[in-house]
């Protein structure tokens, strides 16, 4: 890499951003909501303020002169056939495949040696790969296909209905689906989830109350009846039919942890649901059942999860038995074969080990090396299933299981024209301000020298209980191609150790998330991985929060700042679509005075100071993005634009036609990526060697 001079800093004719008179009262204390008109997605004044941000950003990417080096090298490294680990149903093998820069990939199927042809090409929705397929379900046996899809990125979906052997459609197209799954109940129909369509804009207004229905083949969506969420007032509603269709299992919360469990016995007419978990104080889910006895996965006194059975002929919880007891590991169950496969996170690397019913041990699987393993799922009667395998520096690679005998054999090694051999990772674990260890994998070129000038990304998520576990890209392959240095750190909030460590990051302990981020950056400094003028913190939605409150508390830190579809204004985020179901792990202004202050004092929109100079900043985000609105990237970056009085540029970059980024096309992610590390590597001052 060589180092270059960036544009003059100080040029920017951001856009006029008006200025309104909104204040908001929250416990006798006054705060200005000076952007308050930017959350209405529909006006012709934030469309117009919208055109002119994209522009300005396009102008400034267009003027980086390796930028189309970058895109170059990025389309050639992705530009390779892609294909899933294979399922069946009915009399067919399905599986994706791309062929390497196709927008969506290809629903593909063939019967036992027969001919292959495409069954599904979601390429065809539309005519710019704005439309993506969402879910997928087949009746037991295979003859009928329900599927989703979502127009230009939004949660909310479609579903068509279609004879899977002739691909002819046989009933209406449901519409106004959201947050759903399709479960299906042998050709009869299947079970769906939704809201009532909002007053207002859909995109943003509050979506509160979740209602599980049963949609009976041949008959109109008006006509669906409501099973469960009429009566009872829940924002998350599932339900799952068992796979021998004896019983429908029904999830309901009010936030993104802790559920109650639900029982209807579909082979008794006219029976009643029976209640299994009254309360939201643990997570607890239905993973299998034999007759009348249920598996359940649950962290009910078990932090890190076990795996418990209870007969639904006495169904109390004085009646429940372990069946997989608690590990110091995190736990996550798979089922195939007729056998329970233990996948556990150790340090946010995968360990498999393979129980029978009854809880015995059978074998611990060899994985090919460290990293992440999934996909060990299959039914029943399979004698074989197939996993998925990848790191940092391994392309994902699928194996197949020999449930019987425990051998795993190379079913598709990836075809990435990336050398893997030329990169390493190792792990560490650093302290955090108040003495936790918290782990950090860092990967980069073998013999890279360590002075201090590696351009590098810092990524982290640290919430929802959500773990970051070892996984390929091609953006961070292209990345340290050109010599950088990618990290990610396990922060607390996330689900790497189970429920204490998500806690520990969570409400009036969300600080602690900020300080392992900082402390990650701090690290590779001090190691001389790399400075603060070479590194990067990056991170999307809740990471997004992340990057926001770390580069409003600590602006020296990173020479550039990339917050992705953020949760950045705190005071206000439970007022849109379904983020009041994030309270668990934020708490909201309303609780009390306390959480409201705690709250203030780290949203990233109410904490841009005047007078001071912050990183490079990018932010992303997509117009149709109906789970972390786009007011919230739409106020941070009005906010940074009049206040930042440092020279470093304070751009938005908004897809249009884009969501949350479930679905987006593989265009539209090159580019944003190709722009993303354009921008990171342009204002390190750094021209890419490759």
């Amino acid at each position: 890499m060589t180092t270059i001079t960036t544009l003059g800093q100080n040029n920017f004719q951001y856009p006029k951003t008006q200025k309104g008179t909104v204040i908001d009262t929250y416990f006798d204390t006054s705060v200005p909501d000076p952007y308050r008109w930017l959350e209405d997605d529909r006006s012709p004044e934030t469309t117009a303020w919208v055109k002119a941000q994209n522009e300005l950003i396009l102008d400034y990417l267009q003027k980086i002169p390796f930028r189309d080096k970058i895109k170059t090298r990025m389309e050639a490294l992705w530009n390779y056939e892609k294909e899933s680990a294979p399922f069946k149903e009915g009399d067919f093998v399905y599986y994706f495949r791309n062929n390497g820069l196709q927008n969506q990939s290809v629903l593909w199927r063939k019967k036992e040696n027969g001919q292959e042809e495409i069954f599904l090409d979601p390429n065809t929705f539309s005519t710019d790969g704005s439309t993506s397929l969402g879910e997928i379900s087949f009746s037991k046996d295979g003859s009928l296909l329900a599927y989703s899809i979502s127009e230009g990125g939004s949660d909310w979906r479609k579903v068509i209905i279609i004879n899977a052997i002739t691909k002819q459609s046989i009933d209406e197209t449901l519409i106004d689906v959201k947050f759903s799954g399709l479960s299906w109940v042998g050709n009869k129909g299947f079970y769906y989830s939704s809201y009532e369509k909002p007053n207002g804009s859909e995109l943003s207004a509050k979506t509160d109350q979740h209602k599980l229905y049963f949609h009976a083949i041949g008959t109109k969506q008006k006509e669906d009846k409501v099973i469960f969420g009429e009566s009872q007032k829940r924002r998350y509603v599932g339900g799952n039919v068992t796979e021998d269709d004896h019983y429908l299992v029904i999830t309901a919360a009010n936030a993104t942890y802790g559920n109650e469990l639900y029982i209807l016995d579909l082979t008794q007419k006219d029976s009643a649901i029976i209640t299994l978990v009254g309360n939201f104080e643990n997570d607890v889910n239905v993973i299998d059942n034999q007759g009348d006895t249920l598996f359940l996965e649950t962290d009910w006194q078990a932090p890190n999860k076990r795996i418990l059975s209870v007969s639904m002929k006495n169904p109390s919880r004085k009646n429940w038995k372990v069946v997989i007891p608690e590990t110091e590991n995190v736990l996550n169950i798979g089922t195939g074969g007729g056998y329970f496969f233990a996948h556990y996170m150790k340090d946010a690397v995968s360990v498999v080990e393979q129980y029978n019913t009854q809880g015995t041990k059978i074998r611990t699987i060899a994985l090919p090396d460290l990293g992440t393993a999934s996909g060990f799922s299959a039914k029943k009667k399979e004698k074989e299933l197939y996993y998925t395998f990848t790191n940092y520096t391994t392309a994902p690679t699928i194996y197949k299981l020999d449930v019987e005998i425990g051998n795993s054999k190379l079913y598709r090694k990836s075809k990435a024209k990336f050398k893997s051999e030329d990169y390493e990772t190792h792990q560490v674990f650093y302290t955090s301000k108040d003495g936790t260890k918290i782990p950090m994998m860092i990967t980069h070129k073998k013999g890279m020298a360590l002075n201090g000038k590696n351009p590098t990304i810092l990524y982290g998520y640290g919430g929802f209980n959500i773990s970051l576990t070892p996984n390929f890209s091609i953006p961070n392959a292209v990345w340290m191609e050109n010599g950088g240095v990618y990290a990610v750190a396990n922060l607390r909030g996330g689900g790497e150790y189970g429920k204490k460590w998500h806690e520990a990051g969570t409400q009036l302990q969300k600080q602690n998330v900020f300080d392992d981020f900082i402390a990650a950056a701090q690290y590779l400094i001090d190691q001389k991985y790399t400075t603060s003028d070479y590194l990067a913190i990056k991170g999307g939605s809740n990471g997004g929060l992340l990057v926001g409150a770390v580069m409003t508390q600590r602006p020296n830190l990173a020479k550039v700042a990339l917050p992705a579809v953020g949760v950045l204004d705190m005071l206000r985020y439970h007022t849109f679509t379904a983020g009041a179901g994030w309270a668990y792990d934020y708490g909201t202004a309303q609780d009390s005075k306390t959480m409201f202050e705690y709250l203030k004092g780290y949203s990233p929109v109410h904490n841009v100071q005047n007078g001071v100079a912050y990183p490079a900043t990018l932010i992303t985000t997509g117009d149709h993005d109906d789970r972390v609105v786009p007011a919230h990237s739409f106020k941070f970056a009005a906010t940074l634009q009049e206040k930042n009085t440092g020279p470093n540029p304070m751009f938005i970059r908004i897809d249009v036609k884009a969501g949350h980024g479930a679905g987006k096309s593989l265009k539209a992610t090159i580019e944003e990526n190709v722009d993303v590390q354009a921008f990171t590597l342009y204002n390190m001052g750094i021209t890419p060697s490759n």
